[in-house]
């Protein structure tokens, strides 16, 4: 479709314009459980990342053959797919991460971000378009989980990426790493981001009246 964005369009705006968790709301479930450490919010972002990716490029291929009434089984089934795989993967070769996400990791296939992706981009556009809009997303939402997790990793036990950044005589901010902490670190990025946003918007407003 002529009207729709191009493959760098996508990609560029699911980085930040777009962003899934700061600008749409998206996947907040995932960003509020799994961000009091860096490894975990990393590995997560990277399954979530692989399953919106094979998801985006398989509806992008089957998208002529999707029936209407029939479309939000075909992407739920299609994510279940690669979100077993990852279950999987992650259960043989990193089991104690696996352990540590629980049960977030099958729960990937009714996060909302790529059921999004699929309906807004993979049913309507060609695969290198759908895997750029896979790619900037997945930055995107891995940014947000990073950025949420190194504020409470950092505060809250003085490490990152378990390696000892504060010195010791810091008193951790336990509070950081439970799930009150979660909501207050989001809050605060989100206000921040809001403001960086606007504040942009205004300037850029001003140099177009001059």
């Amino acid at each position: 479709m002529a009207d729709q964005p191009t493959s760098m369009e996508r990609f560029i705006q699911g980085i930040l314009p777009e962003n899934p968790v700061y600008r749409q709301l998206l996947g907040l479930c995932p960003t509020l459980a799994v961000t009091n450490g860096m490894k975990a919010a990393i590995t997560m972002a990277c399954a979530v990342g692989f399953v919106l990716l094979c998801a985006n490029v398989m509806i992008s291929l089957i998208r002529n053959l999707l029936k209407p009434h029939l479309r939000i089984v075909i992407f739920t089934l299609t994510i279940a797919t690669f979100v077993t795989i990852a279950d999987r993967f992650l259960a043989a070769y990193m089991y104690e991460m696996s352990k540590t996400l629980g049960p977030y990791i099958p729960l990937i296939i009714v996060n909302c971000i790529i059921i999004c992706r699929c309906e807004v981009c993979a049913s309507k556009q060609p695969v290198i378009t759908a895997a750029s809009d896979a790619l900037g997303q997945s930055i995107g939402y891995g940014l947000a989980l990073s950025s949420v997790a190194a504020v409470r990793e950092i505060l809250g036990t003085g490490m990152f990426f378990e390696i000892r950044v504060l010195p010791t005589a810091w008193p951790d901010w336990v509070i950081m790493v439970l799930p009150p902490g979660a909501f207050l670190t989001f809050g605060l990025l989100l206000g921040w981001v809001n403001w960086m946003t606007s504040r942009y918007a205004a300037k850029k407003q001003v140099k177009g009246s001059l």
